[in-house]
């Protein structure tokens, strides 16, 4: 996969139908199974985020270029207006309307990444517990992690996928309030990098080591 950095927000790459294939995706199924198609699109941009530092938040305006022989792909992050209140495109919409996209891979994507601005407000308030998806190289990091105050009560597995463990955390709302939600992760990302990666593809095709308690359980192994 080619992959350009556009600037601070926008990231564009192109992959071939053939690297696709390659992947164990099915290229028909891209343009018609959603779920397929969304987790091949986690698959490049976890890759994008590891060769360029491209970290995805809030929403996601894609472009997707169906050519002959792959796809090429454009990805802008959304920006909080000045007064914090909507969504903004750091980026003129004009050059993004001047794209040629295909419509099918585009609905697929747009109804999942792109949620409308009246939306936001609905999605922030069922959103009630916090996932977070942690990419650590080696056991030692998660090893060492173990030993820092404070992690217990998170909802916590452990997984295996492609010589990376991934750690899966969970934060109830009744025991963390954004504050401290903010001091764990910054502890986390001590030890690792987040990763869109969705626990569902760990799920399906990593090897769960431990399915919760992470933490007290590596100290249990390796205390």
């Amino acid at each position: 996969m080619e992959i350009e950095r556009i600037n601070e927000y926008t990231v564009k790459f192109y992959i071939s139908y053939g690297d696709i294939e390659e992947r164990g995706f099915d290229r028909e199924e891209i343009w018609y199974n959603r779920e397929r198609s969304e987790e091949l699109f986690w698959e490049m941009m976890d890759e994008v985020h590891q060769e360029e530092e491209f970290v995805v938040e809030g929403p996601l305006w894609i472009q997707v270029q169906a050519l002959d022989k792959g796809l090429e792909v454009l990805v802008t992050k959304a920006q909080l207006s000045k007064d914090g209140q909507k969504f903004e495109l750091p980026v003129p919409s004009d050059k993004l309307k001047d794209l040629p996209v295909d419509d099918k891979i585009e609905d697929l994507l747009d109804q999942h990444f792109n949620p409308r601005d009246e939306d936001m407000e609905d999605i922030i308030i069922e959103d009630e517990t916090l996932e977070f998806l942690l990419v650590l190289h080696n056991l030692d990091d998660v090893i060492m992690l173990s030993h820092c105050p404070g992690l217990d009560d998170i909802v916590t597995k452990l997984f295996y996928y492609e010589e990376k463990y991934y750690l899966y955390a969970e934060f109830p709302e009744d025991l963390f309030d954004e504050e401290k939600i903010d001091d764990i992760i910054s502890i986390l990302l001590e030890y690792g990098y987040e990763t869109p990666l969705t626990i569902h593809r760990l799920q399906e095709y990593g090897k769960e080591i431990i399915s919760e308690n992470v933490f007290s359980e590596m100290r249990n192994y390796f205390g």
